[in-house]
């Protein structure tokens, strides 16, 4: 791949990387109840991460920093699931979390 298309495709990455982790915090500043934060910071923001560490990928293209970029991306992906989970656990057990918006609670005391 020639150098100024993969330079362009970064350019894009890092761009549309930046828009999704832009609208992950305005959907953290915006959203009325936990649950609906935690959302919109775990599932648009680990996008935006991606793209952006796929556009810096694509402009840095080394190996020692593909190699950085690929373990970055792996420890995203492996903590932005547990982390969002730790929230909502955690949420739930305050009580900060309003149980008509639930359709199943699993966590409930039988």
């Amino acid at each position: 791949m020639p150098a100024t298309v993969a330079d362009w495709l970064g350019a894009v990455c890092l761009v549309s990387g930046a828009l999704l982790a832009l609208a992950a915090a305005i959907g953290v500043l915006r959203f009325p109840d936990v649950l609906d934060r935690m959302h919109a910071a775990t599932k648009p923001q680990t996008l935006g991460v991606l793209l952006l560490l796929a556009g810096v990928a694509l402009r840095l293209r080394t190996p020692a920093d593909l190699g950085m970029v690929a373990l970055v991306a792996v420890f995203q992906l492996a903590t932005a699931p547990v982390a969002a989970q730790m929230i909502a656990r955690s949420a739930y057990r305050a009580g900060r979390v309003d149980p008509t918006l639930l359709d199943v609670d699993e966590l409930a005391d039988r």
